[in-house]
């Protein structure tokens, strides 16, 4: 079995504190638009015995890191809002564990998969259209005490989809899941 660590972060974990050009950023809203689709490719047919099994020991199962894709990047959308359309606000986080045991939780992964969808259609689009000093616009996140860049953001929620991606992903090559279809 891999060690537990490469299990939790097989990308590694997510540097803060950079700063990105807007070829970068286009690349990681590229890869934030891409997301929905590959994601609903590889989980979209599986049945509750593979959504129900844990990515790693003591881990969430795949339909909870569906869900909370779902949960996370909805929370990451109203920060891009906030951020354009306010002075450097201060957003309100989330306990994301808690929200993981919510009834909802437990649903079917497809609207989860729909709200991603059509959620990162209109992210992308609200994105896509900044120029470099819309990505350097601001807020505050409280539990950090920093300011992250929109430029920031969409790096990390790039990183953020294709982390959870690869836990899902992982955890299909470890069982010999090759196709969806099995």
């Amino acid at each position: 079995m891999q060690d537990l660590e490469n299990l939790r972060y097989p990308l590694g974990n997510f540097d803060f504190g950079q700063s990105f050009s807007l070829a970068e950023s286009k690349q990681h809203i590229a890869t934030i638009g891409a997301l929905p689709a590959k994601l609903t490719e590889l989980v979209g047919e599986w049945g509750d015995d593979r959504l129900d099994t844990p990515y790693r020991p003591e881990g969430w199962t795949v339909r909870q890191l569906v869900h909370h894709l779902a949960d996370s990047h909805m929370n990451g959308y109203v920060r891009t809002k906030l951020a354009l359309t306010e002075e450097n606000p201060t957003i309100k986080p989330y306990d994301e564990g808690a929200w993981a045991d919510l009834p909802d939780s437990r649903l079917a992964v497809a609207p989860s998969l729909v709200i991603l969808e059509s959620l990162h259609q209109r992210w992308v689009a609200v994105l896509d259209a900044l120029d470099l000093a819309g990505l350097k616009r601001t807020f505050h996140h409280p539990g950090s005490d920093r300011m992250f860049t929109l430029a920031e953001q969409a790096a990390h929620y790039a990183w953020h989809g294709e982390h959870h991606y690869q836990h899902i992903f992982g955890l299909a090559e470890r069982n010999g899941w090759g196709s969806r279809y099995e």
